[in-house]
């Protein structure tokens, strides 16, 4: 009995040291096991854009990257994410929020966050195509059927035409329109700045409203306000591509192709995240999400992918009127708000 005893006691030993060594085991692997993976809460990216952008990255873009990163990684990702005018998302990103990645409607705000040392100063130059990430044209939508006979920009002038804007202060949609106006009235004048100065006084004389947003501006239009509305082309591709377009588009013979900035507030990425965020932004100039982007309504910055939008007569971009800070000091300040709206007593 004595014997028995003590060979049971022996195989209890045994079996306790065997168990202790495969838990030990097991939880040496556990964080690369299958089931671990699965049950790890999914890492965040934080992104923050113009207000144009959201139904293209929360519906498009990221969960394309989602549906790739777990099948190369098996990690779930989730997205959180803001989308207001751009110069909103600059002063937000300045006051401390916790965005990871940025898009905004133009490259001043970037320049405004690099001068408050958010984000080191021309770091998203050193990005793909400059750091911009798509573009589109500004277009005119005005009432179906084109009551008021409006087929470029010099018709929004005519006396009785009410016209829906965007707010420079807080919109980068805005700041594009002006400039957009200003240089197409300066476009092959033999006097460009007197020409631009007298289209962009006209079209102002006849602002009825302003929204904080060029997506807020759209709502009022919507709503009743006005016989046009100076926008976002991709605005206009994405509703009309669901059906939902109650309003026709002018293409000016002249209008700025407008470039979207992409800026990484590194401050705000820590060593486990950046990674991901790494990932993520590579992603967004990948053909993939490019791709994405043109079937939301935006023009690729890979000319290729640009198939099927309107043709423009005479496009040019921001570099064609000396970049943002000198349109920024030279049309924006130093015409539209000294002169025009003091003209206008605005």
């Amino acid at each position: 009995m004595l014997i028995q005893r003590r060979i049971l006691i022996r195989r209890l030993r045994a079996f306790l040291m065997t168990a202790a060594g495969l838990l030990l085991f097991g939880y040496s692997v556990w964080p690369w096991t299958p089931f671990a993976r699965a049950a790890r809460p999914p890492r965040t990216i934080v992104f923050y854009g113009f207000s144009i952008l959201g139904e293209a990255i929360d519906h498009g873009v990221f969960p394309e990257f989602q549906r790739q990163w777990r099948a190369r990684t098996g990690e779930e990702v989730e997205l959180v994410s803001s989308f207001a005018g751009s110069g909103t998302v600059t002063n937000q990103l300045i006051l401390g929020v916790p965005a990871h990645l940025a898009l905004l409607s133009l490259e001043l705000d970037a320049q405004k966050l690099a001068e408050a040392r958010v984000i080191a100063k021309d770091s998203w130059r050193r990005l793909p195509s400059g750091g911009v990430v798509n573009r589109t044209p500004f277009i005119i939508l005005v009432r179906p059927g084109n009551p008021k006979a409006i087929h470029d920009f010099a018709d929004l002038t005519r006396s009785g035409v009410e016209i829906v804007h965007p707010d420079p202060l807080t919109s980068g949609g805005a700041n594009w329109a002006i400039v957009a106006e200003y240089g197409a009235g300066a476009r092959g004048s033999v006097d460009p700045v007197r020409a631009g100065r007298d289209l962009l006084a006209g079209i102002w004389r006849n602002v009825v409203a302003q929204a904080a947003s060029a997506r807020a501006a759209r709502t009022q239009f919507e709503n009743g306000f006005g016989d046009a509305l100076i926008t976002y082309e991709q605005e206009a591709l994405w509703d009309r591509s669901r059906g939902k377009l109650k309003a026709e588009v002018v293409y000016p013979r002249s209008t700025i192709l407008s470039e979207h900035t992409l800026v990484r507030v590194d401050r705000n990425v820590s060593p486990k995240e950046r990674d991901l965020v790494d990932a993520f932004e590579r992603f967004l100039w990948s053909e993939d999400a490019q791709k994405i982007f043109v079937r939301y309504g935006f023009r690729s910055v890979q000319e290729p992918l640009n198939t099927g939008f309107a043709r423009i007569e005479d496009p040019f971009r921001i570099s064609d009127l000396g970049g943002w800070r000198r349109a920024k000091k030279e049309i924006v300040d130093g015409i539209w708000k000294r002169q025009v709206l003091a003209e206008l007593k605005r």
